[in-house]
Parts: C-alpha cells; structure tokens; sequence
C-alpha cells in the first residue's frame, strides 16, 4: 500500500536550545521511501546523524522563539500481517551483536523485575506462542487511558496502575520479552487507522532471526505501521528531544493510504 505522512510541529522555545529530532519515515526493505522532505524555520544548517541499529536518521537543530517542523513523506509499504505463534526463539549465543542490548533491562522497561511473573504467568509457552499470550494478557488487563502518564512512568509504574497510553503499552511489552529471554525493541512509528492520530509506540521482538512488530495496544495494524526509529525505551525513540524549556502551540500527525 501507498501511504502518506504528514506531521507538523510548533513549539516556542523559552531561550534557546539544542532539538533532536526523529520524525522522518525510515527506508527498510519493508517500507521503501518513494519521497520526502522535512523542513525546518531555523536559519542554521540542521546536521543528521544515523538512528539506533542503522534505523532512519536523527536531525539536530538549534532554535529560539517560535520552531515550526514539518515533515511530508510518500512511502510504499509491503508488510504482511505475520502470524508469530509458530517462529522461535534464537538462542542467545546465536543473537547478532546489535541484538544483544535488547536482552538488557533499560531505564524504563526493568525486565529483570518481571522475570518470576512472566514464568509463573506463561508457564511452559515458547516462541511466538509466548509473545502472542503476553499481548494478550497487557491489552486485558491494563487500560488505555490519555493522561494517565508521563515521561517519567516506567513498566514497573505502568504494571501497578494498570493504565497507560501507546508509550506505556510497549514498555510492558518490551519488559516482558526480555524477562522471557527475547530480545524486544521499542519503535515510534507512524500508524494508519490509529484514532485520533499521533506519534505511536509498539515494539520488535526478535523471532526466528529477525525483528517482528507487536502492538499490544491493539490500536494500529501492524501492516499500516512506518518504523521511524528504534532503541532500548522510549528515550531513545522520541519525536523531539529539546535540551532546554518549550511551549506546545500545536502538533498534529496523518497518515492517509493512497491506494
């Protein structure tokens, strides 16, 4: 499928300061890049530096008063919904070397906390089958629900309220992977059919040699999702990373299928 995406962001920085950005659609073999452009109202050179695992790219920007960010791309998408029951788990000494990291507990995802539960609560499941049944049990028992967290709330924080948004969703996930022994990433992504639009958070799993994308949220298909970037948490994945204090004007997201 085509699709198309649109994001624009407008912030007022209170002095000036450093801006990471990360909301350009990344090429992959999955998702291949037929146009795009990101522009930005600063006077300055923006300087890119590559995303996390070869992922898309980053964009430093320098900026004071009013920032306005837009990006528009065109992508043609070929992602088939892969069922993940039947692949398996690749023993950990067989794991590529930029896969390794995801085994690890992060700032945000403590998968070491987890690891009892998810042995007491998957009992013998392996594999896919596993991943599938951890989904399943994060999208019964914890609720979807805008504002009930912020940058700083954890899997751990997300586990005991039982609450969260997208963000919060993929921390568990990814929590619970990697206390299974299956190497998890998060990913921001931009979602056709997500309602109401918006940055979005899902994760890879690493399955039968490669990664797999599983929202747990269930707000998005996997087949209408374009990686942007990827990383241990969402420190690493977020849109815009501003080294100072900014004021929100606006900010909206689309995704429109063409075809």
């Amino acid at each position: 499928m085509r699709l198309q995406v649109e994001a624009l962001l407008n912030y007022r920085m209170l002095a000036p300061a450093d801006i990471l950005l990360a909301i350009e659609a990344a090429p992959t073999a999955e998702q291949r890049l037929i146009e795009d452009r990101l522009t930005v109202n600063v006077a300055e050179p923006l300087q890119t530096v590559p995303g996390d695992d070869g992922v898309g790219r980053r964009t430093w920007v320098h900026a004071e008063g009013d920032f306005r960010a837009e990006y528009r791309g065109l992508l043609a998408v070929e992602r088939q919904a892969v069922p993940i029951d039947g692949l398996s788990v690749t023993p950990r000494r067989a794991l590529p070397a930029h896969v390794i990291p995801y085994l690890w507990p992060s700032r945000f995802c403590q998968s070491d906390r987890f690891t009892s539960f998810v042995a007491r609560e998957f009992g013998p499941l392996e594999g896919g089958a596993l991943v599938s049944a951890m989904a399943a049990w994060i999208a019964e028992h914890i609720d979807y629900r805008s504002g009930a967290s912020n940058q700083m709330t954890s899997a751990v924080d997300t586990f005991v309220a039982r609450e969260g948004v997208c963000r919060d969703f993929a921390h568990v996930m990814a929590a619970f992977s990697r206390a299974a022994g299956i190497p998890a990433r998060l990913v921001s992504a931009y979602a056709w059919k997500l309602d109401p639009p918006d940055f979005h958070a899902v994760v890879d799993v690493w399955l039968d040699g490669c990664w797999h994308l599983v929202d747990a949220s269930g707000l998005a298909p996997t087949e209408g999702l374009i990686r942007i970037a990827v990383g241990r948490d969402a420190t690493d994945i977020s849109f815009m990373t501003i080294f100072g204090q900014a004021e929100l004007l606006s900010q909206t997201v689309s995704v429109t299928r063409l075809d």
